[in-house]
């Protein structure tokens, strides 16, 4: 049991249990849900356009906090 308990009591887990890299990663997830309904918001192309940059955005966001936790 205690061996158990060493193997979840890392500095690593620590570090990736954070709860700035999941709010990152929300953060990340509400840009891109903005995204997606603002491309269906109105039919044109400015819109359109300017909803797949702030998608993207918002999934690089969400990508960065993926990766600060495969870091740790």
């Amino acid at each position: 049991m205690e061996n158990n308990e060493l193997k979840h009591n890392t500095e690593s887990m620590k570090a990736a249990n954070q709860p700035g890299i999941y709010k990152l990663i929300i953060f990340g997830v509400v840009v891109c849900m903005i995204g997606t309904y603002a491309r269906f918001a109105y039919d044109s192309w400015q819109v359109s356009l300017a909803s797949w940059i702030v998608l993207f955005i918002g999934a690089i966001i969400s990508i960065k906090g993926v990766f600060k936790i495969l870091d740790a």
